[in-house]
């Protein structure tokens, strides 16, 4: 699609951050820039992360300190995700969180039933708290016949200084114990997209997700009638694009460049 026209059909963005936005404490160049072009063409924004060790509070607070203010309806995490789904699809169930304390206490807040012993559920998150007693836990109580969720499945996440074991790197190891299969939420999945559609006005066609990784930004985007571009400022490399399954819809050096393009609009 051309890269010009997919920025003027597009009524929001749905930023991913790590490698999109920014990268570990550091604003990437232009990425701010982005934020006021958006709202300088009368578009607008949200942020999307699948990293749910922290709560959403948290990511405000970090944008804050970056200069970067926003409100809570303009941050969505998969927890946020997974919160909604457990609500609308198993209100009763009890829940079993392979997770840090700020997602406990997130899904605490909205009525989730945490217990630690002979759970109906078992979620698994980017749990950065995580111990062998809690891994062993999850696979004894997914062998029992617990349902067996993840929030996302991303297998690391970057930082500073390199890629660290995320959610899908914990649930791998379930799988090799327990013979099971997560139920992954977050992106790239359905769900994150219906979520989006529920919180906003706008229609599948009028969002466009952006971020740094084919498998799940994009992907997010290009298989679920919205639309996924990439910026190449995190993991994913141009030349990969050769092979990929996933084909974005539009290629970007940085938010920086999408921001100098939004600029030209009247």
């Amino acid at each position: 699609m051309d890269r010009e026209q997919l920025l003027r059909d597009t009524r929001l963005f749905v930023l991913d951050m790590d490698g999109t936005f920014y990268l570990g404490e550091t604003i990437l160049p232009g990425a701010a820039d982005f934020l006021k072009a958006t709202q300088k063409a009368e578009k607008h924004y949200l942020f999307f992360t699948n990293n749910s060790s922290r709560a959403p509070e948290d990511y405000i607070n970090k944008l804050a300190k970056m200069g970067c203010p926003i409100s809570r309806s303009q941050i969505m995490t998969s927890g946020d995700v997974t919160i909604r789904y457990l609500r609308s699809h198993y209100p009763e169930k009890t829940v079993y969180l392979v997770g840090t304390p700020p997602l406990e206490e997130s899904f605490r807040q909205a009525g989730i039933r945490l217990i630690q012993e002979q759970p109906d559920i078992v979620v698994v998150a980017f749990d950065t708290t995580l111990t062998y007693q809690k891994l062993s836990n999850a696979c004894t109580y997914i062998r029992n016949g617990a349902l067996f969720l993840a929030t996302h499945l991303d297998i690391n996440c970057p930082t500073e200084n390199g890629f660290i074991p995320d959610c899908g790197s914990f649930c791998a190891a379930i799988t090799l114990s327990t013979d099971k299969k997560p139920t992954y939420l977050g992106k790239p999945f359905a769900e994150t997209v219906e979520m989006i559609l529920d919180q906003t006005d706008c229609s599948r066609d009028q969002i466009t997700f952006v971020g740094d990784r084919l498998y799940t930004d994009v992907a997010t985007g290009v298989n679920n009638g919205a639309r996924g571009v990439l910026v190449l400022t995190g993991e994913t490399r141009k030349e990969q694009l050769e092979s990929a399954e996933i084909i974005p819809d539009a290629v970007y050096d940085s938010l920086g460049e999408m921001a100098q393009i939004l600029n030209t609009f009247k």
